[in-house]
């Protein structure tokens, strides 16, 4: 049984989204230095690789379909917050 925030992702709707760009395992894998079954592991949620899950997120995947553990929503939260901070 899955635990955790990757029970949550919908890895097909993360496929999608990356079909629509023509991004590909092995293509978020060489970006990140890192081997295509952990990328896919990730999607499918098996493991929640944050350097991956921070990849998808910032490349514009819906936050909906990736289910984020609750330290990368702060950190979003955290950089929207400095974002305005910054532009007062």
């Amino acid at each position: 049984m899955k635990r955790g925030a990757g029970k949550r992702r919908k890895p097909y709707r993360i496929k999608e989204w990356m079909a629509g760009l023509k991004l590909e395992v092995s293509h978020v894998a060489k970006d990140l230095g890192v081997h295509p079954s952990l990328v896919s592991h990730t999607i499918f949620g098996r493991k929640n690789a944050r350097r991956v899950l921070r990849y998808l997120r910032d490349k514009g995947c819906p936050r909906a379909y990736l289910a984020l553990p609750q330290d990368l929503e702060a950190e979003k939260r955290d950089a929207v917050q400095q974002f305005f901070a910054l532009s007062r």
